[in-house]
């Protein structure tokens, strides 16, 4: 399934009747079983309904990190956004792609 970025903010946990989907290098996971850490007051819920990729990489949870934009990570960057995605292939199932 394809989403739109509007689209995906419509996952970001506010509403309990939908899954919690965010995204990563535009693919989007269901990260509805870590709900306690991407759901409303969760530690990551910054992340719910959004692209993550650069935040993931910069380690932070600044709203304004939550972008695709990873051109200009450094080495170290890039090997921990890698890492992350990683971590959500083993952990999350895919549900689309972000256009």
């Amino acid at each position: 399934m394809d989403f739109t970025a509007a689209q995906l903010k419509a996952y970001d946990g506010s509403d309990e009747s939908k899954p919690i989907y965010l995204s990563v290098k535009g693919t989007v996971y269901d990260v509805t079983s870590g709900k306690s850490f991407y759901g409303p007051g969760g530690p990551y819920a910054v992340f719910a309904g959004r692209e993550c990729a650069r935040a993931l990489a910069k380690m932070t949870k600044e709203e304004s990190e939550c972008t695709a934009d990873v051109d200009d990570l450094s080495e170290k960057e890039a090997t921990t956004l890698a890492d992350w995605e990683k971590k959500f292939q083993a952990k999350y199932p895919v549900v689309g792609r972000l256009v």
